[in-house]
């Protein structure tokens, strides 16, 4: 007998060739629906609010918008969503921010076609799942944080939602005309943004706010590989 679709799924990865094999893969599977397929972090955000899917499937280095501030904005405006993290990073850093954003399960890209599928259904019965190398970092991470030497301490220098938005299109090469067309604000309002960041970081060149970009995990080195 064949199972009713009933998990419905948004694909948010901006490699076409990845979205494609990974719609293959679940269109095989009897229970799985993909409703649409994102691009970039900002579409994710974007078709999420449209079509509210139960599970959301990201990667983490998402042009516009990264898959991390892209997670912290639906769940946030949805928390009913489900995110379920698919990235070839395993590096605690990004592990412990994407838990902290409110997602219900990370898998590396390399991970098989049937754990990706037991994650979702896993994450659709209320559960969370992790693959055993990213349980492992997660386990560290808190028993650190017991001791006093783990999880980071809010700092002066941590950014808002929309500074992060910011300084993801400054790192991407946006000029002020684009970046004010992306987040629908005024020219003037994007060089205001601007300043006030590069005060707070006490970062005052594209280039330093590049390299603190990637250094955060905010975007990958790729994105912007001709900072001197």
């Amino acid at each position: 007998m064949v199972s009713t679709k009933q998990i419905t799924i948004l694909l948010a990865e901006d490699h076409a060739i990845v979205r494609q094999g990974l719609r293959l893969l679940f269109e095989t599977e009897g229970d799985i629906e993909i409703v649409a397929e994102a691009k970039t972090g900002r579409e994710a955000v974007q078709l999420t609010s449209k079509l509210r899917p139960e599970i959301v499937v990201m990667d983490i280095a998402m042009p516009l918008l990264n898959g991390l501030e892209a997670t912290r904005q639906i769940l946030k405006a949805y928390p009913a969503t489900k995110v379920l993290i698919l990235s070839a990073h395993s590096d605690a850093e990004y592990v412990e921010q994407v838990v902290k954003a409110g997602a219900r399960g990370y898998l590396l890209k390399q991970s098989s076609g049937e754990v990706l599928a037991k994650a979702v259904r896993e994450l659709h019965q209320g559960k969370t799942f992790f693959t055993p190398a990213i349980a492992k970092r997660l386990q560290e991470s808190f028993q650190k944080s017991e001791d006093g030497i783990g999880l980071r301490k809010k700092s002066d220098h941590e950014l808002t939602s929309r500074e992060t938005e910011l300084l993801q299109l400054i790192a991407e090469g946006q000029a002020n005309k684009q970046i004010a067309s992306e987040l629908t604000i005024s020219i003037k309002t994007v060089e205001k943004h601007r300043q006030h960041l590069m005060e707070k970081l006490n970062i005052h060149d594209i280039a330093g706010l590049t390299r603190y970009a990637i250094a955060g995990g905010i975007i990958e080195s790729s994105v912007q590989s001709t900072v001197g």
